[in-house]
């Protein structure tokens, strides 16, 4: 968490210095990412930027949370826009993502470098860590009618299974290079299996199966 003295900071100087982090981090992953290249393109001192934050995964971090804050928005609108389908919603914030150019690099570097803590950070785009307010408002948004799920319990495991295949998609294509149409219908294929179902009941019953 950046200290108070960042968001004190003017908001020309703040941009100034939230664009050199970023370029930084879409030059090269956070290991690799160099304190000297963001204070020499921000025009800082070097104390200056331990004064705004702790250290370089400090402030990849908070561009990380400013960024998933943006695609939060962008996933409850599109639900809206779908109605509340959740898998039409995750087939069009899939295809937000990986089309957006202004980010690709910053992406890019996050994905093929993944932690658990990256992960966890970027999954409250569309999937939330835990079943809270933040959750509830979400679920709230969702048509549930058309899930196979009991409750918001449910709910929040299948949004768990979902993001771990977003995520695997996301890597795939970062650490592939498909083109976005191999990477779009590589997707779908997943989500459609996830939302048919993986079990072919030929009307047997359960208690025959062995």
């Amino acid at each position: 968490m950046p200290k108070i003295t960042f968001f004190n900071l003017p908001e020309d100087k703040k941009q100034k210095l939230i664009a050199a982090a970023k370029q930084e981090y879409s030059r090269v992953p956070l290991y690799e990412a160099s304190i000297t290249n963001i204070i020499k393109k921000a025009g800082i001192p070097r104390g200056s930027f331990y004064q705004y934050f702790e250290d370089k995964e400090d402030a990849f971090f908070f561009l990380l949370k400013e960024l998933t804050k943006e695609y939060k928005k962008n996933f409850l609108l599109l639900l809206k826009n779908n109605n509340g389908d959740l898998f039409d919603t995750m087939a069009s914030f899939f295809e937000l993502i990986i089309k957006e150019e202004d980010n690709i690099h910053f992406l890019r570097n996050t994905f093929l470098n993944m932690t658990f803590k990256i992960e966890r950070t970027f999954a409250s785009s569309f999937s939330e860590i835990e079943m809270n307010e933040n959750f509830q408002r979400m679920s709230n948004l969702i048509n549930k009618s058309t899930l196979n799920v009991a409750n918001d319990k449910e709910l929040f495991h299948l949004m768990q299974i979902i993001s771990s295949v977003t995520f695997r998609n996301f890597v795939k294509i970062f650490a592939q290079e498909v083109t976005l149409e191999e990477a779009m219908n590589d997707y779908m294929i997943e989500m459609n299996l996830l939302k048919n179902g993986l079990f072919r009941n030929n009307g047997e019953s359960t208690s025959n199966t062995k």
